[in-house]
């Protein structure tokens, strides 16, 4: 069995007409340990909500997510919640840092629901991304780039086994894309974490493979959904 397994994989909301809308309908999808994906979706293509079904964040309407083992879509909120904890490095377009807190207990807090409480980690992948002289800075003092790195940093605290990343290019410049997504690249290789990659810039994805498109698998794509 691979680190990631998706068999049957249904999602939809419901419009504010009533119309129930399908936006996901995957019949089969997999990652294996230390692999690094490069998934391309447009925005409304339901690229998110897929990252955050894996990550156990919501349900699926229908279907299977096993990862490492876990079936995620029939565990309760709270046994995902430790599974993620244990299993999965998120990193959000938007970074999600906490403006009250330092680079170091930022990361610290990435620890808080693992298994883990390591602060010589923490500091150690702060040092790995180039902020060995910012760990005490709060992120309004911080460049984007700046940011970036604490939340790579974070994604990696608990030693995840697969990382997700949503777009995590998107608010950079092209010369600081090119540097977060190696940054990112290397130091899951360095962790051995698989890493699945979302994104809608030709550019990063290229460098990825493989490299598929969302709506390759995804039946409701393939019929007009957004």
């Amino acid at each position: 069995m691979g680190l990631l397994e998706i068999h049957q994989l249904e999602k939809g909301f419901f419009t504010p007409e009533g119309h129930h809308q399908k936006i996901l309908d995957i019949r089969s999808f997999s990652m294996n340990s230390g692999q690094q994906l490069g998934l391309r979706g447009q925005s409304g293509s339901g690229k998110t909500t897929f990252l955050h079904m894996i990550a156990g964040i919501i349900q699926p309407d229908a279907g299977q997510i096993l990862l490492d083992g876990h079936p995620m879509h029939a565990l309760s909120e709270a046994r995902r919640d430790q599974v993620r904890a244990s299993t999965v490095g998120y990193i959000f377009q938007t970074f999600n840092l906490l403006a009250g807190f330092t680079c170091l207990e930022n990361v610290h807090l990435g620890m808080r629901f693992g298994s883990q409480q390591n602060p010589e980690r923490a500091v150690s992948l702060l040092e790995q991304v180039g902020l060995q002289d910012r760990m005490h800075y709060r992120p309004s003092q911080l460049s984007v780039g700046q940011q970036q790195r604490v939340a790579i940093a974070r994604a990696l605290a608990n030693s995840p086994r697969l990382v997700l990343a949503d777009e995590p290019t998107g608010n950079l410049d092209p010369s600081l894309a090119e540097e977060a997504l190696s940054l990112i690249r290397t130091l899951c290789t360095e962790n051995n974490a698989a890493l699945l990659l979302v994104s809608h810039d030709q550019g990063i994805l290229d460098q990825f493979q493989p490299c598929l498109d969302l709506r390759e698998i995804n039946r409701a794509g393939q019929g007009g959904g957004s």
